[in-house]
């Protein structure tokens, strides 16, 4: 039988928990009250705030779906050979690009601003020496793929609760 690289279960269980994290808490944002805009005379349903927000929450759980795995091989790969840094950056900054472009045309501003915050941590995270520096063994991965990225997605996080 062969048995899966270290990476993937990392990875399985990150992906895991915070795709389901990301795409079930969205779900629930639909349900947080009534719809703020005006009633739509003409019976076409009329797009809410909650919509808006529920809508950018599920691009945010499919962002972290694609790029979680393929930032957590990085980070594993770089661990084992520290030459592949550059990799492990690209694939932190391609996952900090993906946050932007998938809460940039939110209709809700504080959405849309939070994506903003979180990307901006992740990119200034990608070009950080120090911070890959700390990086050593696959503890430093895990805590990595779990307690620091919840802390870098937290501000988009609190809008998808």
């Amino acid at each position: 039988m062969r048995r899966k690289p270290p990476y993937a279960a990392r990875a399985a269980t990150a992906l895991l928990a915070g795709g389901l994290l990301l795409t079930a808490s969205a779900c629930g944002t639909a349900m947080n009250g009534s719809p703020t805009a005006a009633p739509n005379v003409s019976g076409a349903p009329v797009p809410t705030a909650a919509a808006a927000v529920k809508s950018t929450c599920e691009a945010l759980g499919q962002v972290y779906g694609k790029n979680m795995a393929p930032f957590a091989e990085a980070l594993t790969k770089f661990v084992a050979d520290r030459k592949t840094v550059a990799a492990a950056q690209q694939s932190l900054a391609a996952f900090a690009t993906a946050v932007q472009e998938a809460t940039a045309t939110s209709e809700d501003a504080d959405l849309k601003a939070a994506g903003k915050q979180a990307a901006t941590t992740m990119h200034a995270k990608s070009t950080d020496t120090k911070f890959f520096n700390t990086i050593k063994t696959t503890k430093d991965v895990d805590k990595t793929l779990g307690t620091t990225m919840s802390q870098w997605l937290s501000p988009v996080s609190r809008h998808c609760n």
